[in-house]
């Protein structure tokens, strides 16, 4: 009986991972702190995460961040005392499109680079998180296009943040 079971789980599974493995969604999710007023936010620094392992790609990374809090009125400090300390991670995959046609000769199917980048903003003493902005997006291999798409990423995140969503 207990084969039977097990059996039928299996067949389960067998029949429902090709549904779940749709092509994911791509885009931005953020939360942030309900009980935090972010509208007193003057300045801030910046903290390690995980970066990506381009240098260039980094630094683009940072200037876009540190343009979009500018514009959001937030003072970037060397060191010393901040109203929050920001941080970033990133992350490069490749995702695969089950629902596509197997290439002739290689059988593969479609691939996609995709990058994730993840934006903190936390408290500094307490290291509690204020704010978290998660971007899933299609990239561009070639080094001309990355900025646009880095650009881009990081204005869709801080359009979703807290002071710009009262407007």
């Amino acid at each position: 009986m207990k084969s039977h079971a097990l059996a039928a789980g299996v067949l389960l599974l067998v029949v429902a991972v090709p549904g779940l493995a749709q092509m994911p969604k791509y885009g931005v999710t953020t939360t942030a702190d309900k009980d935090t007023d972010f509208s007193t936010f003057k300045t801030y620094t910046w903290e390690p995460g995980w970066q990506t392992y381009d240098k260039a790609v980094h630094a683009q990374i940072v200037a876009a961040v540190d343009r979009e809090l500018a514009a959001l009125g937030l003072s970037k400090q060397a060191s010393g005392p901040s109203d929050v300390v920001v941080t970033y991670a990133s992350l490069r995959r490749t995702d695969v499109d089950l629902n596509s046609k197997p290439t002739v000769g290689h059988g593969g199917r479609k691939q996609y680079d995709v990058g994730t980048l993840v934006l903190l903003l936390r408290e500094p003493e307490t290291r509690k998180e204020l704010f978290r902005a998660r971007v899933d997006k299609p990239i561009e291999a070639e080094p001309a296009k990355m900025q646009a798409v880095i650009d881009s990423a990081i204005a869709e995140m801080f359009a979703k943040y807290p002071t710009r969503l009262r407007k």
